[in-house]
């Protein structure tokens, strides 16, 4: 049995990311599900929402906020991350539902897997009978995620499907900003533009770029200018 109060153990170490919060998300046009997660994880709004993006258009940003949002009121939750988690058994979901937050990740990687489907199913009738809250993340909508179960399908449906838009450039620039003003250094418009044009222009990676050039410009001694990144980064 779980103890609420508790943290949950699992598989691997997985943690939450301290920096996936939601004063830490770029809305830009997902004004609506942003809000709609907020009130979930604080237990005031819908008891299950749907998400659906591509990669690193912050899905699981998103459900790791949700999860420090709960904690801050004082709910208990825990972050599934599937993709780390689809080598155990599915039996790692059994009691979760005493959790007032379940947020699951990665329900791609379920398809072809029998067993987890039937378990995502059951947690999902356990969790709507105890009044719990419960967050999905995918790559895809429900009917487009091949899964064998058309009862788990249909009950990924009930609730509010959400698809969470990628930033534009101009929002990519704020957020790399605001980074940056966080790791208590100023970014320039000019670097900022480098950044955008050469390489990925994933936020992620973008992201990960950013704490690189800070560690090498520390190491250094040196401002991060657009020589400092080309000799860095070699673009």
């Amino acid at each position: 049995m779980i103890d609420p109060k508790r943290p949950v153990q699992l598989p691997l170490g997985i943690t939450l990311r301290d920096e996936a919060r939601f004063e830490n998300f770029i809305v830009g046009e997902n004004g609506l599900l942003f809000n709609s997660l907020r009130q979930a994880a604080r237990g005031q709004g819908e008891q299950y929402l749907y998400l659906w993006g591509g990669a690193s258009h912050g899905s699981s940003h998103l459900l790791q906020s949700s999860c420090h949002e709960a904690q801050a009121f004082g709910r208990s939750s825990v972050y599934l991350p599937l993709r780390e988690l689809i080598d155990h058994p599915p039996g790692i979901l059994d009691n979760m539902e005493q959790l007032q937050l379940v947020c699951i990740d990665d329900l791609d990687c379920i398809a072809g897997e029998s067993a987890w489907q039937e378990a995502v199913f059951h947690l999902f009738n356990r969790m709507r009978e105890v009044g719990h809250t419960l967050l999905i993340a995918a790559h895809k909508a429900p009917a487009q995620l091949g899964l064998a179960l058309p009862d788990l399908v249909s009950r990924l449906n009930w609730g509010m499907v959400f698809h969470v838009y990628p930033i534009n450039d101009e929002a990519k620039a704020v957020a790399l900003k605001a980074r940056a003003a966080g790791r208590g250094f100023e970014l320039s418009d000019e670097v900022v533009h480098y950044l955008l044009h050469h390489g990925s222009r994933d936020m992620a990676h973008l992201l990960a770029v950013l704490e690189r050039l800070d560690h090498a410009s520390l190491s250094a001694q040196r401002r991060i200018t657009v020589p400092f990144v080309k000799q860095e980064m070699g673009w």
